[in-house]
């Protein structure tokens, strides 16, 4: 499907997008273009890739219109990673976040139908779902402006589709790298509400969800990965345990302190709605949520079991020790 194909990976500085970005060059596209603000972090990137033939970096921000239509010229397939994500950051700027979130991903959907790509996957967040939060609420909005191009595009193409992430796992900003900072300089963690459970997947699952969602779309769909859940007291306790266990330092010094819930936290997150799951089809490694234009109601739609985090049996410390080993985060 990527063979020989013009991409375009915005955001793709980014942890996900660095991700995606390598797994795609070894699907022998014509040319990955990676779009992103950070001069340094395309600097980095290509010395950690190598100068490779197929590969460009382009600056600039998705706030910038114009920019963006000019770096989608002729381009097959585009994957919309940029946004700002951090909850806090958000909810002290929210018209920032508008600004990108929400305008960039407008600017994103007009280049794309004036250049008619094959292709548009968005990538999103479960805190869009019932959002407490600036972050979320322009995160569901930019789902809906998504979901809605389908509709006026003007032709069948481009196909736009959302792929709906939990926690990334290691992700610049998450919580392990924090916690393990913590541990080593300042013999404790902070942790803003022991009981809080989240949906979490590693860097390689998300990126291998983003490709097989750009097979699967059929457009206005979204998708959302079969994730497990953890518990940020177990999580915090694992760390700590395998931090102390690599750097030698002793584990009964460490601390947790409790500082309660950051602005607009929840305590669970949600992967989809009651009537979402009313028209969302399981796949093996997913669910899909059509768009209301696209589906009849199911007669039972997906359980709500699957999609609360608080209704999930959580991973054991042990699984998720062996997550965190496997993906190396310590």
């Amino acid at each position: 499907m990527f063979q020989g194909k013009k991409i375009l990976v915005i955001g793709g500085t980014g942890t996900i997008g660095q991700g995606l970005v390598k797994e795609l060059i070894k699907r022998n596209p014509k040319v990955v273009r990676v779009f992103s603000r950070d001069e340094y972090k395309q600097f980095k990137m290509e010395q950690e890739l190598g100068r490779l033939d197929n590969i460009r970096f382009l600056l600039g921000d998705i706030r910038d219109k114009e920019r963006v239509r000019r770096a989608m010229e002729g381009i097959d397939m585009v994957f919309h990673l940029a946004a700002l994500k951090h909850v806090p950051s958000c909810e002290y700027n929210p018209f920032e976040a508008v600004k990108t979130n929400v305008i960039g991903t407008q600017n994103v959907i007009e280049s794309a139908i004036h250049h008619r790509v094959d292709r548009v996957i968005y990538t999103s967040s479960d805190k869009a779902i019932n959002p407490t939060n600036t972050m979320g609420a322009t995160k569901l909005l930019a789902e809906r402006l998504m979901s809605s191009a389908d509709y006026y595009k003007g032709g069948e193409r481009p196909i736009f589709a959302v792929v709906r992430f939990g926690n990334v796992m290691g992700s610049r900003g998450s919580v392990i790298p924090l916690f393990k900072k913590q541990i080593i300089e300042n013999k404790k963690i902070t942790v803003t509400n022991p009981n809080m459970s989240r949906f979490m997947m590693s860097i390689t699952e998300a990126v291998n969800l983003v490709l097989k969602a750009s097979e699967y779309a059929v457009g206005g769909d979204v998708f959302v990965l079969k994730m497990p859940v953890v518990n940020l007291k177990d999580l915090a306790e694992v760390v700590i345990e395998e931090t102390c266990k690599k750097y030698d330092l002793p584990k009964e010094e460490i601390k947790i302190e409790n500082i309660g819930l950051r602005p607009g936290e929840k305590i669970y997150e949600e992967l989809m709605t009651k009537e979402e799951g009313e028209r969302a089809e399981e796949l093996e490694e997913m669910f899909r949520i059509y768009p209301i234009s696209k589906v009849e109601l199911n007669d039972k739609g997906i359980n709500e079991y699957s999609t609360d985090s608080s209704k999930v049996k959580a991973l054991t410390k042990e699984e998720i020790r062996n997550l965190i080993l496997k993906e190396n985060l310590i």
